[in-house]
């Protein structure tokens, strides 16, 4: 039995069109804009540095290949017709994507990565990374940037998925490999009610069993599959969950609940009575602040950004002025 052979039928026309556009190049492109700036073939030739003559060749030859054509032609000035604006405007998008192309291909030769991805504890806010992007565009302008904000767990399962690069992250890591940290610094935390609140009256340290009896406060981990973590949360006890460090300060100082909150940021809230710290049964111990990167990568950028983020200073100053904002609004 012979079997059936099926064949797709092309109009002649189609492969002849085809293949014109395929012989539309970057250089054809960069022709029609030169014209276009010039308003003729004499003026894109002193741009491009070519006699009138083979530029007039160049335009005749595109509008052969095409089989349109791109300019009116009104003595020595030239228009483009709507079929030549159509070319010229989609082809400067592929001019510059191509600029763009080559600049990162020649980055990523010179080391530097196509992109680095950083994921932050939310006690930072985005904002204050301003400056060091300013910095970094500077010596790797082609670069891009990818910031992410996390929570406790959140960066550290953003490093391990490869999702970020580069993190900075409140509290130890999930053990494994494929990462190096640096501890930059410490937060202490400390147990905190608002003064009209009821455990604000009582005296000496505040047993479990009376702190369980109220609502606490807490963060929610960003983590989407690694364990997450609960701190400072009583058995039995009511949870109101918040998305970040500064909702559960703010609902703190209204009344709403209780718990931990780092020493450093409410410094000035206990000073001014917006807060009042009491002792409890069970403090939550001191968390640090780690730098972590992935070993797998070797790129510019990431040394870039971890040379800097690796600065204790400069990571303070960011706590600091995280933690002066939140007194501000009170």
């Amino acid at each position: 039995m012979v079997p059936h052979l099926a064949f797709d039928f092309v109009e002649p026309r189609e492969i002849t069109v085809w293949s014109a556009m395929r012989r539309l190049t970057l250089e054809g492109i960069e022709l029609l804009d030169a014209i276009a700036r010039a308003g003729s073939f004499s003026g894109a030739g002193l741009l491009l540095n070519k006699v009138t003559s083979t530029v007039s060749y160049s335009v005749a030859k595109l509008e052969s290949d095409l089989e349109v054509t791109l300019f009116f032609r009104h003595g020595p000035k030239v228009e483009l017709t709507p079929a030549g604006r159509e070319l010229l405007e989609e082809g400067r998008v592929l001019l510059q994507a191509a600029d763009d192309l080559e600049c990162r291909v020649k980055r990523v030769a010179d080391g530097w990565e196509n992109e680095i991805r950083i994921a932050v504890d939310a006690l930072i806010p985005p904002l204050m990374f301003g400056s060091l992007f300013e910095r970094f565009c500077v010596d790797a302008p082609a670069t891009r940037v990818k910031l992410m904000s996390e929570v406790m767990t959140g960066p550290w399962e953003a490093l391990l998925d490869g999702r970020a690069d580069v993190i900075v992250a409140v509290g130890q890591g999930p053990s494994g490999g494929g990462f190096r940290s640096k501890k930059l610094t410490e937060l202490q935390f400390c147990f905190c009610v608002a003064p009209k609140h009821p455990l604000a009256e009582w005296k000496g340290t505040l047993p479990s069993e009376v702190v369980r009896k109220h609502r606490t406060i807490v963060v929610s981990d960003t983590a989407r599959r690694l364990p997450t973590r609960t701190v400072g949360l009583l058995r039995g006890q009511q949870v109101l969950a918040v998305p970040d460090m500064r909702t559960k300060y703010a609902l703190q100082v209204a009344g709403l609940g209780v718990g931990f909150l780092p020493r450093l940021f409410v410094r000035s809230a206990l000073k001014k009575g917006l807060l009042v710290e009491k002792q409890v049964e069970e403090p939550k111990p001191d968390d640090q602040v780690l730098l972590a990167w992935r070993t797998s990568e070797q790129g510019k950028a990431l040394k870039w950004w971890r040379d800097t983020l690796g600065d204790t200073d400069l990571v303070l100053q960011f706590l600091s002025r995280a933690s002066q904002a939140w007194v501000a609004e009170y």
